[in-house]
């Protein structure tokens, strides 16, 4: 097995807690079958990274959104689409369930924006964390630290629990050793990316959290090492197959990373190829909305209200005159010349009362597809 168990204390009562050994040094060879698999998945991701539509922009936007939602979804976190787009909007207009989603989604935007220029480390780590809990019960002396008691994972305690990672004092020489694993540069992008990930669950680090910033690493790596703009939305794959999973991180803890590897390399293919058919359904949806504006004169705001709608969803007049340069009463003239072509849908703020009468307005078929996908 890679690593070996330690004893521990819980309320008197003896357990015992499993410590991985480090990677940062090890080869990681797998096998000639599997390191296919590796290199399909790898051309997978720069195939769809290569095929987005000309307006690939917006349908960064909504693959970035299917991405936080779904990573959200696995730990049982969910709200309507329209509240995560209204929470990244202004906390304000939304509740703390949708804020915490919009949390996860801005640090997936970071960590892929800063993956070709910022290597990984500890203090990094804890920044993504911090910003990730913002809106979570967790206390706040354990946003952006690791944690500082024993954890577990199911079962009430560690006497009972599926897996009991390593105590809060091993944490963090086993962090510093992954965080040299996750700056090398020598394996194959994809072995790597499902290690890394492996291991940071195994170690689980912080108190929460833990599964949603280990999914933010695959989407970092992988930006990182293929150099892409965009790795595919992998935890939409991954919270299809919740079995295969679970299977794969206990084969790796077992001292079997090829199982996992390999069962990974099928997820990213798999949803490299997914994310083509999605960016091509966005772009055909995109295209019949010009369509369906083309009588308007090129000048109406209306006709420029329809680029706006894949950067910004969800919306209200105020918005759209800033972001137009237009009046509040022109922003509302169109957007009732949207709505009227069914293009637009009225939508209720969870934080609306008698002293926010503001209008919010919804993309709704364009959101409807990223649910398609990311459910």
């Amino acid at each position: 097995m890679a690593g070996r168990w330690t004893d521990i204390t819980w309320q008197g009562r003896s357990a015992r807690a499993w410590v991985p050994d480090g990677v940062s040094h090890d080869d990681f060879e797998v096998p000639v079958l599997v390191a296919r698999r590796t290199e399909q998945a790898g051309a997978a991701v720069r195939r769809a990274d290569e095929r987005l539509p000309g307006a690939w922009e917006p349908i960064v936007r909504m693959l970035l959104r299917s991405e936080g939602i779904a990573s959200s979804d696995i730990e049982g976190i969910r709200a309507p689409i329209e509240d995560v787009v209204l929470a990244e909007i202004d906390d304000d207009v939304a509740d703390d369930t949708a804020a915490w989603i919009a949390d996860n989604l801005a640090v997936v935007k970071s960590a892929i924006r800063a993956a070709g220029r910022t290597s990984l480390s500890v203090s990094v780590l804890n920044r993504w964390h911090r910003r990730l809990m913002r809106h979570s019960p967790l206390p706040a002396r354990l946003k952006g630290r690791f944690r500082d008691a024993q954890g577990w994972i199911g079962g009430t305690s560690p006497l009972d629990a599926v897996y009991v990672p390593p105590p809060a004092p091993l944490i963090g020489n086993l962090m510093t050793d992954l965080v040299e694993f996750a700056n090398r540069d020598d394996l194959d992008p994809v072995t790597h990316a499902a290690l890394l990930h492996a291991q940071f669950e195994t170690i689980h680090p912080y108190a929460d959290g833990n599964g949603r910033i280990g999914r933010v690493l695959i989407s970092w790596i992988l930006a990182r090492r293929l150099a892409v703009s965009l790795p595919p939305p992998v935890s939409v794959l991954i919270a299809r197959d919740p079995g295969g999973y679970l299977s794969g991180l206990l084969r790796y803890r077992e001292g079997e990373p090829d199982a996992f590897v390999n069962w990974f390399a099928d997820i990213v293919t798999r949803a490299g190829n997914a994310s083509v058919v999605l960016g091509e359904q966005i772009d055909e949806l995109l295209a019949g909305w010009a369509r369906t504006v083309d009588a308007l004169r090129a000048d109406a705001v209306a006709r420029r209200l329809v680029n706006l709608l894949p950067e910004q969803p969800v919306l209200n007049a105020a918005i759209v005159a800033t972001r137009l340069g237009v009046s509040e009463r022109a922003a509302r003239g169109a957007l009732g010349s949207l709505a009227d072509r069914g293009i637009l849908q009225p939508v209720r703020a969870p934080g609306s009362h008698a002293g926010r009468p503001r209008s919010w307005w919804s993309a709704s078929d364009l959101l409807d597809l990223v649910v398609g996908w990311a459910g």
